[in-house]
């Protein structure tokens, strides 16, 4: 007797301007985009602070103009800059 086990695979993409998570399902033998709490597919690469709470995503890159020192977007590559020897 063989027996099968369930298993989902996820993937994230952290992309410079949007990122999105995608799952394999098995019950649907597919890969499902996940949708953010907007309902969209990708949410912008987005962090700001607002003096109060802490923003992703859409709510960060709608403030971006009123509060732009505490607004971090498109700045991901930072994250992959080779450190040099001292």
């Amino acid at each position: 007797m063989s027996k099968t086990i369930g298993r989902t695979a996820v993937g994230i993409d952290l992309g410079t301007t949007y990122s999105c998570v995608a799952a394999w399902f098995d019950k649907h033998n597919r890969v499902e985009m996940i949708p953010n709490e907007q309902g969209n597919k990708t949410t912008p690469s987005c962090v700001a602070w607002d003096g109060t709470q802490i923003l992703v995503g859409e709510a960060a890159k709608n403030q971006i103009y009123k509060n732009p020192k505490n607004t971090v977007f498109s700045e991901f590559f930072f994250l992959y800059i080779p450190r040099t020897s001292t």
